[in-house]
């Protein structure tokens, strides 16, 4: 069911959200957070509702979607309501922001948190600069970001200076599976300390920066990161993100490691001079991203470490800083 309301307010959009559950075709109970969606103009809202609501089925919310419009226009909510079979387990209110309206986005939402439930933020693009101190950042426990959308290059080493517990960037989810495989090659014998790291992968993708930066940090040699010349590209031509490390190499005294990427779905590993192995690579579309991220909603210690190794990288001869 959608249900639109042109030109209207927060009370409307809430009694009309009541309304529906007193009818029956609603039920707000077992709602278990509120997600809020701040868009920006240009961005793909449908991808963006689709994704929301895939992820509303392991975690069912209240989504909020912002977008934000001309801050120059006459001052204007419009509100669609997709309840039902076009929420899956969510109730999806999308709100288009003109003029001042958008200038107070928490005045906005502050009406329509579910009582008693956590709040969580994600920005799919275009995050502020210091996500808790945005006014929906500061009513959030959980503010989400994407680096990998993000139109600054430098995004990841912006989410650094601003780093607040309780932020994360799906750029650090999406090192998941690779960070699982990396460690099962360490547990293998001969278990001998790591002495330098070398990894690549595409220039610009932040997951390889965070990557470095977790090695950086949780080992405490030097680690080289490499490109490969390639562009960052999120998505293959099936629309599944392309794996976002494509070399690693753990020198070690007798027998190194090394992790080589062979296709979105397969991995070499080489552990001295015994006959590599493959794993398989399991490929992460964001809605998997940021159904991890909601399944804790305390801070992420490890995501902290990595930003905080960010500084300690090495980039090899000709690579950008």
């Amino acid at each position: 069911m959608i249900i639109t309301l042109s030109d209207t307010d927060t009370r409307d959009v809430a009694r009309e959200l009541v309304s529906r559950r007193d009818d029956g075709g609603v039920v707000a109970t077992g709602r278990v957070l509120t997600l809020i969606v701040l868009a920006a103009r240009g961005d793909d809202l449908e991808t963006i509702i689709a994704t929301a609501n895939d992820v509303s089925r392991e975690h069912p919310a209240r989504v909020l979607v912002l977008v934000a419009g001309d801050p120059r226009a006459a001052d204007r909510l419009d509100a669609e309501l997709r309840l039902g079979g076009d929420a899956g387990a969510a109730e999806i209110v999308v709100m288009h922001l003109a003029g001042e309206v958008g200038e107070h986005p928490e005045a906005i939402v502050t009406p329509l948190l579910l009582p008693d439930t956590p709040v969580v933020a994600w920005w799919p693009s275009t995050p502020p600069q210091v996500p808790a101190a945005s006014p929906i950042g500061a009513l959030a426990q959980r503010r989400i970001t994407d680096s990998l959308a993000d139109p600054d290059d430098a995004a990841i080493f912006a989410r650094r200076s601003g780093y607040t517990p309780g932020d994360s960037d799906l750029a650090w989810s999406r090192l998941t599976p690779w960070r699982g495989m990396l460690a099962s090659a360490l547990d293998l014998p001969p278990h001998e300390p790591v002495t330098a790291v070398e990894l690549a992968g595409p220039a610009g993708d932040p997951s390889v920066d965070l990557a470095a930066g977790w090695l950086a940090d949780r080992l405490g040699v030097p680690v080289t990161r490499a490109g490969t010349g390639e562009e960052p590209v999120p998505a293959d031509a099936a629309g599944e993100p392309k794996a976002p490390v494509t070399r690693v190499r753990l020198e070690r005294p007798g027998a190194p490691v090394t992790l080589r990427v062979l296709d979105a779905t397969t991995a070499e590993v080489a552990i001295g001079d015994r006959p590599p192995f493959k794993v398989a690579l399991f490929r992460r579309p964001t809605v998997d991203c940021l159904s991890e991220e909601l399944r804790h909603l305390d801070p992420d210690a490890a995501y902290a470490r990595a930003l905080r190794g960010l500084g300690r990288i090495r980039r090899a001869e000709g690579e950008p800083r």
